[in-house]
């Protein structure tokens, strides 16, 4: 028997599982002027393989797309109807610190919106330089 088990090994069909990328949310910034610029954008985005959801905001110039992708396939078949896009490069100004630093303030950024840059962000020191003083007691300070 121990030819017949060598040989039915061949004749066994095993699934091989393909990986599947990891649920994201990719959001990229595409200038869309009318419906059929919008249309294009979310057609040429929703046909792709994985994709759950497709949102559009036509008035912040912003696509976001949610689902098991590859998020530099999208930005490729996102610029592949014509259109000039990158990734989202604006982070919500309540975050930041420094909101009108340096680099952050952009005039084409959509309201409550700031580009997302290193020097918007407190550095470890000046934290501490805060700390020193109370709102609550301003007669009192650690520094005397």
């Amino acid at each position: 028997m121990g030819a017949l088990d060598y040989f039915s090994n061949f004749c066994i069909v095993t699934p091989t599982r393909t990986k599947h990328k990891p649920m994201q949310t990719v959001e990229i910034k595409v200038k869309m002027d009318c419906d059929g610029c919008e249309r294009r954008v979310r057609n040429a985005v929703t046909s792709m393989k994985g994709v759950k959801s497709v949102e559009v905001m036509r008035k912040q110039h912003r696509v976001r797309v949610i689902g098991n992708v590859d998020a530099n396939k999208v930005l490729k078949r996102v610029k592949s109807t014509g259109k000039r896009a990158e990734f989202w490069p604006y982070i919500p100004q309540h975050l930041v610190h420094h909101p009108y630093a340096f680099g952050a303030y952009d005039k084409k950024a959509p309201s409550g919106f700031v580009r997302n840059v290193v020097q918007a962000f407190p550095t470890p020191h000046e934290e501490n330089y805060v700390s020193f003083f109370s709102d609550d007691n301003v007669h009192a300070c650690s520094i005397m």
